[in-house]
Order: structure tokens, then C-alpha cells, then sequence
């Protein structure tokens, strides 16, 4: 754990200040991605954010996943784990954005579903996430993963199902390069959330990551429609990642922290 923190040259600003808030182990992603006008990103956005453009384009994330090994920074080096965290599916959408104020890119999450109360009910206490609780199956053979996710305690019981797997081995030796499509969508150290009038940046660490070519068969997939976003009729660009340790800090007013810039282009 320590060993992940001290590796900060792939980072784009430095670490922030104080002791991070919440670890845990993402297994098994598929990203998927999709270009969208950034005209049409823009009013789905919070005041502050503005979409964070590749190649003329904003992009829209799904991203299912299983996480374990979530735990809380208790004093000094104790961590604990989290009650009913042990293990369990999430699925994200997501989309990449700009402070007006800052400069900062980091990610905006317009949904995150979840298995566990717990997760679903502590993203939204303490993180001021946009959690749902939901039904989800995850089912791992030595050639695919099936994913399934019905979103509980909505007008529109919103759905994904999908399997995926991955084509190839990553060479971890040589992560993506800042100015790659790769870069771009999974290379993020922040993410952003409004608290009330105010936006608010949560700063996140991790190594890069591991990045292996994906196919996938995406049957179903609601969660866009439900949020105001229309894909294009297109594939989407797939990546898969095996497993990847993350480390979150607490929510902070959206400044930069003292003695960083942020200049990423």
C-alpha cells in the first residue's frame, strides 16, 4: 500500500495534502466509450464543469466492475474495513470534465449503481456521490465475464447486461502515454461532485492502469437514456483492466491545492 503511494511520477500534479480517506480494489472493468457533441454534454453538467474534450469530442463511460478491499483510514497507519463492503458489483457512468475554476480535469459520475446498501448509502453520505442500489449478477468463466444490473427504487427499473472479455496480456512496463485516446479516457486523479450551491473535488491516487484490448456484447444498456444522454449509433471504444488499488481523499472545496497547478491540456 505504502510502495503505491510513493510512486507518484505518472501524476499529473502531486498528491494532495493530508491522509487519503477511503481504499479500494477495482477487479475485472470494462470500459466502454462513446463520443458525444460537447454541446450536448454541456447543460447535463453542474455550474463550474465544463466537458473535457479528445479529438473534438466529449465522451460518455460505462464501466462495470466488482470491488473489494474496501477499507477506511482509521489513526496513524490502522485501516478497518468497511461493514457489508466485503465484495460487490458497481457500474458507473461517467464522463470527463474541466473546472471553470481551476483548470482541473477529473471525472463527473452521473450515476453509480451498486449491490451494497452500505456502499450505495456511504457514496452518498460521505462522498456526495449519485449512488442507486441495485440487482446485480457478475459470473466470471475462464473466457468471459457476464454482467447483468437492475437499478432498484426508480420510476424505469433502468438495466445493463453485457459479456465482455479481454483479448490480450498488458504490458505494464509501458502505460499509456499522455496524449493517447487511452490516457484520455482512464488516466484521472480527481473526481467532481456538487454539495448543495457548491462544487466540491474528491482527489484520487493510483498506478496506471494496466490496460488490456476488450470485445464485448453489450445487450442492454439504459443507464445513458435515464441520464439525458443519447449515444451515437456506433461501437463503442473497449478497454479492460484486471485490477487496480485506488485510493480516495476526502471531498475539499474545488481550489488547487497549495503549491500545484494543474496544466494539462
Amino acid at each position: 500500500m505504502n510502495e503505491i503511494l510513493q510512486r507518484v511520477a505518472h501524476r499529473p500534479y502531486p498528491l494532495p495534502e493530508g491522509r487519503w480517506r477511503l481504499a479500494q480494489r477495482w477487479n475485472d472493468l470494462l470500459f466502454a466509450h462513446w463520443p458525444i457533441p460537447g454541446g450536448e454534454l454541456a447543460p447535463l453538467l453542474p455550474p463550474g464543469l465544463e466537458p473535457d474534450l479528445f479529438d473534438g469530442n466529449a465522451w460518455i463511460g460505462v464501466v462495470p466492475f466488482w470491488m473489494d478491499q474496501v477499507r477506511t483510514r482509521g489513526v496513524g497507519e490502522l485501516t478497518f474495513g468497511v461493514p457489508g463492503t466485503r465484495t460487490f458489483p458497481e457500474l458507473n457512468l461517467r464522463t470527463y470534465v474541466r473546472s471553470r475554476h481551476t483548470g482541473l480535469t477529473g471525472v463527473y459520475f452521473f450515476a453509480l449503481d451498486a449491490a451494497s446498501p452500505f456502499a450505495a448509502i456511504g457514496g452518498r453520505i460521505l462522498f456526495h456521490l449519485p449512488y442507486f442500489l441495485s440487482i446485480m449478477r457478475r459470473t466470471t468463466t475462464p473466457t468471459h465475464i457476464d454482467y447483468s444490473s437492475r437499478r432498484l427504487f426508480s420510476w424505469d427499473s433502468v438495466r445493463f447486461e453485457a459479456t465482455y472479455r479481454s483479448l490480450g496480456g498488458a504490458d505494464i512496463s509501458s502505460p499509456s502515454q499522455p496524449g493517447s485516446i487511452e490516457y484520455f479516457l482512464t488516466e484521472r486523479y480527481a473526481l467532481f461532485t456538487p454539495r448543495g450551491r457548491h462544487l466540491s473535488v474528491g482527489h484520487v491516487h493510483h498506478l496506471p492502469w494496466p490496460l488490456e484490448p476488450a470485445e464485448a456484447e453489450i445487450r442492454i444498456n439504459e443507464l445513458p437514456a435515464a441520464h439525458g444522454i443519447l449515444l451515437p449509433g456506433r461501437p463503442p471504444i473497449l478497454h479492460f483492466a484486471r485490477s487496480l488499488e485506488v485510493f480516495l481523499w476526502s471531498l475539499s472545496p474545488d481550489e488547487p491545492p497549495r503549491g500545484s497547478s494543474y496544466n494539462r491540456s
